[in-house]
C-alpha cells in the first residue's frame, strides 16, 4: 500500500510530456469544454437544459475561434521573423 501511495505521489513530480503536432493539440477541447461548462454554471442565472447547452456551445466556439485566430497571428508573426 505504501508502494502505491509513494508511485501515485511521484506522478505528480514529473510534467506530462505533451507534444505540440495536431494531434496533441486536440487534448486542449476537452479542457475547452470543462472551461465553458463550469463558467457558464456559475454564470447562467436560470439554468434550464436548452438554455444551458446553448449558452456553453457558444462559449466554447467563441474562446475556440479566438484561440484559432490567436494561433494564426502569433505563426504569423514567427515566419515574419523567422523568414
Amino acid at each position: 500500500m505504501l508502494a502505491l501511495a509513494a508511485d501515485i505521489m511521484a506522478q505528480f513530480r514529473v510534467p506530462e510530456e505533451i507534444g505540440t503536432n495536431p494531434r496533441s493539440l486536440l487534448m486542449v477541447l476537452p479542457l475547452l469544454v470543462a472551461i465553458a461548462v463550469v463558467y457558464k454554471a456559475t454564470k447562467v442565472p436560470k439554468v434550464t437544459v436548452g438554455n444551458f447547452l446553448k449558452e456553453t456551445m457558444l462559449l466554447f466556439g467563441s474562446i475556440f475561434v479566438f484561440m484559432m485566430i490567436t494561433a494564426l497571428v502569433l505563426a504569423a508573426v514567427a515566419w515574419l521573423i523567422i523568414g
